[in-house]
């Protein structure tokens, strides 16, 4: 999502931990009906015939990289793909695409690659897999090479920059809003920086903005496939990275080999080829994103008082407490902002950038070392905010305000392709009105997600070969859909979604929180999936298995 972009995930490996992650914008993630507003019909963005995409912009006559594996440190190995810009002139102009690679533990019993994609969009494969390769199943780590790379517009790949680097990038934001904007004036700043953004993205990038799809990443998945040697395509999407399995198995259905979308988008509903909602509403509202979100802060509310402070620090007694006292934070937040110390430095936050901030947090139920602080965390950072709120602070936060990563990811890269693949009102000012409906069904957050999309309103390209259905085309062999329960990105119902609609998928459902089994562990579901990716075993129809720990388990 963006401007913090969300599911999509960035993925939990990837998002800080406070104010200024990606999840769709990281992208994306969360989606909250008002009946007394109305007046949300905009324009949406130009549709593309999927069926003459596909067969205008297809991988056959494009050249097979060659890929030279080199060692890049702690056992990976990378190397770098060429692959043509605009799959209908194969032989034309060519990008980079960079690759990395686990190899398999037990070589003499590999069965062959898994590709994986971290989601976001606009998140790094490159970075994730280092990552999280110890996420996965200890056989499926045994018998592949599992690869990932950086998307075409994405990190270190031929990538998308507005600007020389991302302080620059960051100077332009200074005084734009962190989180979404509040207030009419905040909302002019908002939607007149985000249009002169788009054009000085056109200016520079003038090739590559209008071939940044996620069906021109699925045809680099594929050459990428045949580079390695493998007949078929072995793949684990998470988050957004369920959208690209979706696609890749659409465009290319007898090259799948075993494919595991965890934690997935409504490929229609994100779409929005056949949904009566394109028009009207943005993508994460759409997705039910909002409400995914709303549904889980208060589960996290509720567990967190019910913890006690020993467990959660910002419980307030027992769960009504709790939520009375984040009700009287956020109205502090309102009043003005709190500055307090974070792995990143003192950081201030604003009523918005901490929304944002808490959204992004529910991802991870769990500490993971390095990667996310768990719900104890949240609580804990919410406890800071609670007590800072009694002092003197600093301004509100802007968009300049978050610390920039090692690697140029600038907003660019996850709008790049959230507003190729998907349709959003192109009105501005539809977005106020889209607020005022997500607040009042989802609570504080919904906001966040509706303003999320509205950089796509005047975003200056589009793609004529993303693909936008259809979605039922019978696979060579099925596709498994995992997904917990309490999804704070993408809603349990969008995996029900995407299970329903392609032609041959299963659904393997974890009674548990968290964006993503693959971050919230849990043995059972991991059995499952190892099986179905050694052995091309499904598990049982209507299998439900349970995460490893809750939340506020006591941490060992």
């Amino acid at each position: 999502m963006t401007p913090a972009l969300r599911p999509g995930g960035l993925t939990a490996s990837l998002r800080r931990p406070l104010p200024r992650a990606k999840r769709p914008t990281a992208a994306a993630r969360r989606a909250r009906a008002a009946t007394a507003i109305a007046g949300l019909i905009a324009t949406a963005l130009p549709a593309v015939t999927a069926t003459a995409s596909a067969a205008t912009a297809s991988t056959a006559a494009a050249p097979v990289p060659r890929l030279v594996w080199q060692s890049c440190a702690d056992g990976f190995e990378c190397a770098t793909a060429h692959v043509p810009l605009d799959y209908r002139a194969p032989h034309g102009a060519t990008i980079d695409i960079k690759v990395i690679k686990h190899p398999a533990a037990e070589p003499a019993h590999r069965i062959g690659s898994l590709f994986y994609n971290p989601g976001g969009p606009g998140a790094p494969g490159t970075l994730a897999l280092r990552a999280m390769t110890s996420l996965f199943p200890e056989q499926v780590q045994k018998r592949f090479d599992i690869i990932s790379f950086d998307p075409r517009g994405v990190g270190t790949s031929t990538a998308t920059h507005c600007f020389p680097d991302i302080a620059a990038e960051q100077r332009f934001f200074a005084g734009v809003p962190a989180g979404f904007p509040v207030g009419r004036q905040q909302e002019r700043t908002w939607t007149d920086a985000y249009a002169r953004f788009g054009q000085e993205c056109l200016r520079n990038n003038p090739a590559l903005l209008p071939h940044l799809s996620t069906a021109n990443v699925a045809r680099d998945m594929d050459l990428l496939r045949q580079a390695v040697g493998d007949r078929q395509l072995t793949y684990y999407g998470v988050s957004y990275g369920t959208y690209l399995g979706a696609t890749y198995a659409n465009l290319f259905p007898g090259r799948v080999r075993s494919m595991i979308l965890d934690s997935a988008v409504d490929p229609v509903a994100w779409s929005t080829k056949d949904s009566a909602q394109a028009g009207r509403l943005g993508a994460f509202l759409r997705t039910g994103t909002d409400l995914a979100a709303d549904h889980v802060l208060n589960a996290f509310l509720d567990q967190c008082g019910q913890a006690g402070p020993k467990t959660c620090a910002f419980a307030a007694g027992d769960a009504a407490a709790t939520r009375a006292k984040f009700a009287t934070l956020l109205q502090r937040l309102q009043q003005r902002p709190v500055t307090i110390d974070t792995p990143m430095g003192a950081m201030p936050f604003s009523y918005a950038s901490a929304l944002e901030s808490i959204a992004l947090q529910l991802d991870a139920t769990r500490p993971i070392p390095y990667l996310a602080a768990g719900w104890t965390g949240l609580g804990s950072q919410l406890q800071q905010l609670w007590t800072g709120s009694t002092a003197t602070t600093t301004a509100a936060t802007t968009a300049a305000d978050a610390p920039a990563p090692a690697v140029y990811q600038g907003k660019e890269q996850a709008l790049g392709v959230v507003c190729a693949d998907s349709a959003n009102p192109r009105s501005p000012s539809a977005y106020p009105a889209q607020a005022a409906l997500a607040r009042a069904r989802s609570g504080p957050l919904g906001a966040y997600f509706a303003w999320a999309a509205e950089p796509c309103a005047t975003w200056p390209a589009t793609d004529r070969d993303r693909y936008d259905g259809p979605w039922n085309r019978p696979t060579a062999n099925p596709v498994l859909v995992v997904a917990n329960t309490g999804d704070p990105a993408w809603p349990y119902q969008g995996s029900r979604a995407m299970a329903q609609t392609l032609s041959r998928a299963r659904l393997l459902t974890v009674d548990g929180y968290g964006h993503t089994v693959l971050a919230n562990p849990s043995g059972c579901a991991a059995a499952h999936e190892a099986r179905y990716l050694v052995d091309s075993v499904l598990p049982p129809s209507d299998t439900v298995c349970r995460p490893d720990h809750q939340p506020f388990d006591t941490v060992g």
